[in-house]
């Protein structure tokens, strides 16, 4: 079963909010384990118990499950070195967590399944043994409002060092997910539970529509007993393998020598424009294959049907989304960029010679400066591409739009044209150095006119395409017509 085939299962299911979609975290939501996030946070800061490692060793090489007890003894010596700190202190440590770490393992598939459930108005729940700080960024993110978690004790807004209640662990997650379904009067038989781990089987089996993702290896004999669905994803390489490392050096590699073959060209003809479309081309020819990226492209032919024009991306990894970009529309752009990216080493020299237009967010002087360029090249002919989200997002919802973007197209009198990527964060996300191999969807929109626009119309087509993102994202399969997509052979 993949994920399309859960999704089509939710759709056709009943509404509302008395459907549960309970979700497990570790394994499931993200690819690892927060825990090990958390403790290279505790080891560096030196908070880590000595039995704590013993008692952790001891369970893993017993090959089976921990018990309640020991699941809340094997917490409990965790976080005893936090006894008298202030619980907004921990918070904040997930906060940071989730920014450096954790939110680069979301995966993307079972995010689709949190997407399809909300959209449904099913009550969507965390139900995990991990503990609050691990979870509640994610939470917030995803917009899900209930959690199960292991909740650690406060007294007067300061952490004991102990367990509050009965941590969510095997038949501790049962109990509290029937609980909290007989408390919202959910119809159990009607909703369902995502888990990857052998502990998940009591937990699994509360629910009429189990799930086991990627299931260790008693859950996958207890779902193969009872036929319940079995949801495998592919995982991202671990970190011993230095093949993504590898591809990305070249892909970077690629850039700068693309930019040196556009500059000889551009010395050869004497035209700088030739020489830059020339380095566009040659990096979207290379980059994916030696990066292992491929892009799917629909709607390819929005791409030539009116230009110059102001391109809309949604914006998750700077590198992959040039992949995409030089790929989907091959030359005659620039982009619009924030300032910083002018002082990266190399990058900011190559993209200054490509022309890119560079907006200080905190200077509104220089970033109406800096429109006025990007408006300048759209009437010499030049396309713009730039995100209408300012910044890049640490998962696959789209952010609120910015109008700058719509703006720059009304004065240059240009169409916009949305478009959608899909999965470019889960192959390289904000925070990560190193690219990964795998596929790239991409949607491009019919363009949009802005001729004969009013300050009404610029602000309603910036609420209906942010809308258009967003629909696209949650219904793939129905937008893009897969049977007319076709696959980029650059």
């Amino acid at each position: 079963m993949d994920v399309e085939d859960v999704i089509e299962q939710i759709r056709s299911g009943p509404r509302g909010a008395r459907i549960g979609a309970f979700f497990d975290f570790d394994g499931t939501l993200i690819d690892g384990y927060s825990s090990v996030a958390l403790y290279r946070h505790r080891a560096k800061s030196l908070q880590i118990n000595p039995m704590e490692i013993v008692h952790g060793v001891r369970h893993a090489r017993r090959g089976e499950p921990m018990t309640e007890d020991e699941f809340r003894e094997l917490v409990e010596l965790g976080i005893a070195g936090w006894a008298g700190r202030a619980e907004s202190d921990i918070l904040e440590i997930g906060e940071n967590l989730w920014n450096t770490e954790i939110a680069g393992m979301l995966v993307h598939e079972t995010f689709r399944l949190v997407k399809a459930h909300q959209r449904m108005g099913h009550t969507v729940v965390l139900a995990t043994s991990a503990t609050r700080l691990q979870v509640a960024p994610l939470a917030n993110e995803l917009g899900i409002e209930h959690i199960l978690c292991t909740e650690l004790e406060v007294e007067q807004h300061l952490l004991t060092g102990r367990v509050a209640g009965r941590p969510p662990w095997g038949e501790g997650k049962r109990a509290a997910v029937t609980a909290f379904a007989k408390r919202k009067r959910l119809n159990r038989q009607a909703s369902f539970a995502y888990g990857n781990g052998d502990e998940d089987i009591a937990y699994l089996n509360t629910v009429g529509h189990p799930v086991a993702v990627n299931p260790q290896p008693l859950l996958a004999a207890e779902a193969a007993k009872r036929g319940w669905s079995v949801l495998t994803l592919s995982g991202r390489p671990g970190r011993l393998d230095p093949l993504p490392a590898l591809r990305t050096t070249a892909m970077y590699g690629t850039l700068v020598g693309s930019v040196v073959a556009g500059l000889g060209v551009s010395a050869l003809t004497g035209d700088g424009r030739r020489g830059k479309d020339f380095a566009l081309e040659v990096f979207g020819v290379l980059s994916g294959p030696l990066g292992d990226v491929q892009v799917n492209v629909t709607g390819q032919e929005n791409v030539w049907s009116d230009r110059p024009a102001v391109f809309l991306i949604n914006h998750q990894s700077a590198l992959i989304d040039l992949v995409v970009v030089t790929q989907v529309l091959r030359n005659g752009v620039t982009a619009v960029a924030k300032k910083e990216v002018k002082d990266i080493p190399v990058f900011g020299r190559v993209t200054t010679w490509l022309d890119f237009a560079y907006v200080d967010r905190g200077n509104t002087v220089q970033a109406m400066d800096a429109m006025c360029e990007a408006v300048d090249r759209l009437r010499d002919g030049i396309s713009i591409v730039i995100s209408p989200e300012g910044t890049r997002s640490y998962t696959p919802q789209v952010g609120p739009f910015k109008k700058g973007a719509f703006h720059l197209a009304w004065q240059a009198g240009v169409p916009i044209v949305p478009i959608v990527i899909r999965n470019a964060g889960q192959l390289m996300w904000r925070g990560a150095t190193v690219a990964h191999s795998g596929v790239v969807d991409v949607h491009v929109h019919e363009p949009i006119p802005t001729t004969g626009w009013t300050k009404t119309d610029l602000d309603d087509t910036v609420e209906r395409v942010h809308k258009l993102y967003v629909d696209t994202l949650s219904d793939w399969a129905a937008i893009t017509r897969p049977d007319e997509s076709t696959r980029s052979s650059r």
